[in-house]
């Protein structure tokens, strides 16, 4: 197996590529095939103005077969690379989604979401036979079933304005100073996609230093994106031409250097556990402190060992704050309030956030 170079737009046809690589070296894989979109003549607009859609060699297939055969070819190989707790992201339109989606099954990929990109500015249906195609859908899948993936929820919450981020993402197509130009003032390609939708999909399934790798990199979006979140990137295009662009486009972006900047909201599952001792022992909590529920009608006294007490009873602060409240449990972290430096009241997780600050943690 070849030494892969990393952060590099590399011409090579990527089947053939990807089996050459190391097994299980990539941590995400993001795949923008070709449709398959069986166009047939040519469209114009009401004014007579050709539509520049996409009639390129590489979106151009004999038929179905030949298309499913290029399909099982490319997951397969990318399946091979993708560590065992890796994810896959796919993108397609009706003309092929539902037919990579079926190969991907039948290959052992497991699908954890289908996400329907919403597009904002979407093409008109100049001939008025159908609906208006506003939308592309994006699958998102793990290795196998007993992956365990990564899955950035708190950094998609905060994304969101603190709400669950949903499967249908409204975002604009790729337009004004974004999107690549060729010599001839045209754009270079005719399916590059929007950086922010790259963006969403890294945040969510990769963490700082992950290798993502793109096996159709067209002018090098996913390696654009990667690049400033902090993340190693391989790009596989076999026109040489995209590959110039890609890598020009690429020399233009600065390293990510600000290590805080790209981290990203993680899970109260990852971090540390600090036990409310800790904070006793370490002096932001002095034995004596009083503590008050949310609504002031109980208090509880901080004792030296760590528990607390309250005038019935005693315990950890989750145990008393479940006894006060006459319920089966309690987060005694959210609970309990004590007065803050400006004499308000703020939650102890507030001083255990503090503490993990400061130790670094």
């Amino acid at each position: 197996m070849k030494k892969v170079p990393e952060n590099e737009i590399i011409c090579a046809d990527s089947i053939e590529y990807m089996r050459s690589m190391p097994e299980e070296s990539v941590d995400m894989i993001f795949a923008d095939p070709p449709y398959n979109l069986q166009l047939a003549g040519e469209l114009f607009r009401p004014n007579n103005s050709r539509v520049a859609g996409v009639d390129d060699a590489w979106d151009k297939f004999d038929d179905f077969d030949a298309y499913d055969r290029m399909t099982r070819d490319w997951l397969a190989a990318a399946r091979r690379i993708l560590k065992p707790n890796g994810t896959l992201w796919v993108i397609g339109s009706y003309h092929n989604i539902f037919r990579v989606g079926s190969a991907l099954q039948n290959i052992g990929y497991w699908i954890l979401n289908d996400v329907v990109w919403v597009k904002t500015n979407p093409m008109p249906n100049f001939k008025g036979r159908r609906f208006t195609n506003a939308h592309e859908t994006l699958i998102w899948c793990a290795k196998s079933q007993a992956s365990k993936y990564t899955f950035n929820y708190e950094a998609m919450k905060a994304l969101n304005d603190d709400l669950q981020m949903r499967s249908d993402w409204v975002l604009p197509l790729c337009t004004g100073e974004e999107r690549l130009k060729g010599a001839d003032g045209k754009k270079a390609h005719p399916t590059q996609k929007p950086e922010s939708l790259l963006y969403r999909t890294m945040v969510a399934a990769t963490n700082p230093g992950d290798l993502v790798l793109d096996p159709f990199s067209g002018t090098g979006t996913t390696a654009a994106v990667a690049k400033k979140l902090g993340r190693r990137y391989i790009g596989l295009e076999r026109d040489e031409g995209y590959v110039r662009l890609a890598k020009k486009r690429l020399a233009a972006i600065p390293v990510a250097s600000d290590a805080e900047a790209i981290q990203h909201t993680t899970s109260k599952r990852k971090e540390p556990r600090i036990p409310f001792g800790t904070l006793v022992e370490n002096g932001l909590l002095a034995p004596g402190t009083m503590l008050s529920s949310p609504c002031r009608r109980h208090t509880a006294k901080v004792r030296a060992d760590g528990t607390i007490i309250s005038a019935d009873h005693k315990g950890s602060i989750h145990q008393v704050g479940a006894a006060v409240q006459g319920a089966p449990s309690c987060n005694g972290w959210t609970y309990w309030q004590v007065k803050s430096d400006a004499r308000k009241s703020v939650p102890l997780d507030v001083l255990r956030q503090k503490y993990r600050s400061e130790a670094a943690l």
